[in-house]
């Protein structure tokens, strides 16, 4: 069974069984995975920036076809990495070439950090310190953020009406699946955001009861209230 993070100290912890942080740590580095930049950081900060910043692009220079133009890029990308100018395609091209590469850099950065804190429990704690705990959440964030473009929850709406789908789905089917950890990781991030911010629990449960495990049945309620415990 689950435990939510609580804070001990100077440390966050949260209690994570060998599957959930084997299928947590799974979906991190698919989600690493996406997010790859083109250069990897090296530690210098000059080359860094530089490289993050992107070549200028020839005027003469044919469109790129590889999978991260327009016509071919994954959506979920668009999620991770949304355009911060949506009502000129121009000036949004530009600033993507000036701030993806790095903004691929950091997110790829907290994916890692999250993954190596997994890769060491104490038995079943997950412990992470002050500066791993950002890291973390940022990393929860981004599975998310694919787990949602994957089920195709853009809305709330999308998502009212994919948890309404859930009663007819069955329970082999993957959509459940991936519904059940979508709602495990909303948890998860929910408690350690407030034991960071140092705030009590409140409704949330401090356990992740076995009825609600991701594993187990998609469709049951975490903190048994009846509400909807889902978010987009």
């Amino acid at each position: 069974m689950a435990r939510a993070f609580l804070r001990e100290d100077d440390h966050f912890v949260a209690h994570l069984d060998a599957t959930e942080r084997t299928v947590l740590s799974g979906l991190m580095q698919q989600t690493r995975m996406l997010l790859s930049p083109e250069i990897e950081a090296t530690g210098d900060v000059f080359d860094d920036l530089a490289a993050s910043i992107g070549p200028v692009p020839d005027a003469g220079d044919a469109v790129s076809d590889g999978p991260d133009h327009p016509e071919r890029r994954d959506p979920a990308l668009d999620r991770l990495l949304p355009t911060a100018h949506r009502g000129d395609d121009q000036v949004a091209a530009e600033f993507r070439r000036l701030t993806e590469e790095g903004l691929r850099q950091r997110k790829s950065g907290n994916l890692d950090a999250a993954v190596r804190a997994l890769d060491v429990p104490v038995g079943d704690r997950v412990e992470l310190d002050q500066g791993q705990a950002p890291a973390f959440l940022m990393a929860l964030t981004d599975v998310r953020l694919l787990l949602g473009e994957r089920m195709g929850m853009r809305t709330e709406e999308d998502a009212e009406a994919l948890h309404a789908a859930m009663e007819e789905v069955d329970d082999d089917d993957p959509l459940g699946y991936a519904m059940a950890w979508y709602d495990f990781l909303t948890w998860l991030q929910e408690t350690l955001t407030q034991a960071v911010l140092g705030d009590d629990l409140g409704d949330l449960p401090t356990a992740y009861a076995e009825d609600d495990d991701p594993d187990d049945d998609p469709d049951d309620d975490p903190d048994g209230d009846g509400a909807d415990d889902r978010r987009v």
